[in-house]
């Protein structure tokens, strides 16, 4: 028997209920793990509140962790017990002490790689990969706007477009949350709730504007952000923390503005084996040569309602831990 975090229906963070089930042996390709943590992103409010559908209820949330091969079903050949892994992506199963899951989607951990920092950058990682490496490959000189830079994928955008070579500016929350950023490679820290942001970007940039901005917090933010970036710049919307995102008219990007908005899925450029494996890969190496992951907040698997309290609140910094 295994503990997981499973809803029965959509709604607030008490829907969030942990139980005991039997996880079974592993099939044909399967393999599985007892995990050590699971990474709490905002995507699993999404599916818990049902703004995300799942599959069915009931459902085990999550979609990223890390632990030990427990068990290898046939057809398995390059996996053995013992040996650490992590994953990242679908099918959702991540908030549970063991779970199953195609082999396919399980990363061998290179010695340098705790399986607490697996579990903390892995969806995050690939998303900065999938964002830095193929929506809008940044490169030296570039300015990129991060928005929430105090976040996981902000900090972890912040310092692998730094290390690309670019000029990164990023909106907080608090003058810690600045801090935080610029220990981490930011170059510009903006107080989104003192200043106007898009001023302050034209101002840093000569009025030119960023060459692409991310913004996972939708809402007006996005409608805002696209007059943060310069002619033929980019603008891609990763998320909406705030809970919706405006219905934008195709006409509003052009040509006054000249530029292209993106909005990619994950998800997606993950269910591709050969990208995902690139993709975690490229993170690992990033992680062994110094780029640095922030936990932020850890709770254990029973807490699951106050992790999701937390990320809400908006007050987390870096990445939140489920550690079991």
């Amino acid at each position: 028997m295994a503990r997981q975090v499973r809803i029965h229906q959509v709604g607030g963070p008490e829907a969030l209920q942990v139980e005991e089930v039997e996880v079974g042996l592993p099939g044909h390709g399967e393999v599985r793990i007892q995990q050590c943590a699971a990474g709490v992103n905002y995507v699993d409010v999404y599916h818990r509140t049902g703004l995300y559908p799942l599959p069915g209820l009931p459902a085990v949330l999550g979609v990223e962790g890390a632990g030990f091969v427990e068990a290898v079903g046939p057809g398995v050949a390059d996996l053995s017990i013992g040996e650490r892994v992590a994953w990242a992506g679908l099918p959702v199963g991540g908030y549970a002490e063991a779970r199953l899951l195609p082999a396919e989607r399980l990363i061998s951990l290179p010695a340098l790689v705790s399986e607490r920092v697996a579990a903390a950058a892995m969806l995050r990682g690939i998303t900065a990969h999938m964002l830095l490496r193929h929506v809008r490959p940044v490169t030296s000189g570039d300015v990129v706007l991060v928005h929430a830079a105090a976040g996981g994928l902000g900090l972890m955008l912040t310092q692998w477009a730094r290390r690309l070579g670019a000029t990164v500016i990023g909106t907080v929350g608090s003058p810690e949350k600045a801090e935080l950023a610029k220990r981490h490679g930011l170059h510009h820290a903006i107080l989104y709730r003192q200043v106007d942001f898009v001023k302050a970007v034209l101002d840093l940039t000569d009025g030119h504007g960023a060459d692409v901005a991310y913004d996972g917090i939708g809402g007006d933010v996005l409608t805002r952000t696209l007059d943060c970036v310069r002619r033929f710049g980019m603008v891609v919307s990763v998320g909406q923390a705030a809970g919706s995102l405006p219905a934008i008219d195709i006409s509003e990007l052009g040509p006054r503005r000249s530029l292209a908005l993106a909005r990619p899925s994950v998800f997606s450029y993950a269910s591709d084996p050969g990208t995902y494996r690139i993709a975690a890969s490229e993170l690992f190496r990033e992680i062994e040569a110094g780029l640095h992951v922030e936990i932020g907040a850890e709770y254990a698997l029973a807490e699951a309602a106050d992790a999701h309290r937390a990320l809400e609140s908006g007050g987390t910094t870096g990445s939140v831990l489920l550690n079991f």
